[in-house]
């Protein structure tokens, strides 16, 4: 069964806020394996010019999947998790994430189509902090798989 394409353009405003601590990033650092001293030590970071500790790029990925899990939890879009599959994704950093920030998603459906059977959705997150200012844009493709005949 396709997905409901009347999704295309619906946007799902953050349902609340993430509050970005230096031990966040020290395990989210951890978790890929990374050792970057500005991840995990304030003078380190300061010494590299930024505020506070500095999250890796890839840190984004803990609000985008927040806010993609409205969509994907939404029993109206009818999608079905375990067919799904990430096809990709990208963010474009409009500053870095550093301890302190105070950070909301917003997710919106930029499209949906059907391709060998396959419904393929791509997703774009807004990710602002507590003055509104843009931080980082992260865009998703998810696969999900048809049912077959």
């Amino acid at each position: 069964m396709a997905l409901d394409a009347s999704f295309i353009g619906r946007c799902y405003p953050a349902a609340a806020t993430y509050q970005v601590g230096r031990e966040k990033i020290r395990e989210f650092a951890d978790a890929i394996g990374d050792t970057h001293a500005a991840y995990r030590d304030v003078g380190a970071a300061r010494a590299a010019g930024y505020a506070d500790v500095v999250a890796p790029p890839t840190f984004a990925m803990i609000l985008a999947l927040r806010a993609q899990d409205e969509l994907i939890n939404d029993p109206k879009f009818g999608l079905d998790y375990h067919r799904m599959v990430h096809g990709s994704q990208s963010f474009t950093h409009h500053r870095p994430i550093t301890a302190g920030d105070e950070l909301a998603a917003t997710l919106y459906v930029d499209s949906i189509r059907t391709m060998g059977g396959n419904d393929i959705v791509a997703l774009r997150c807004e990710i602002i902090d507590s003055a509104g200012g843009p931080v980082t844009t992260a865009r998703a493709m998810l696969v999900v798989r048809g049912t077959g005949p």
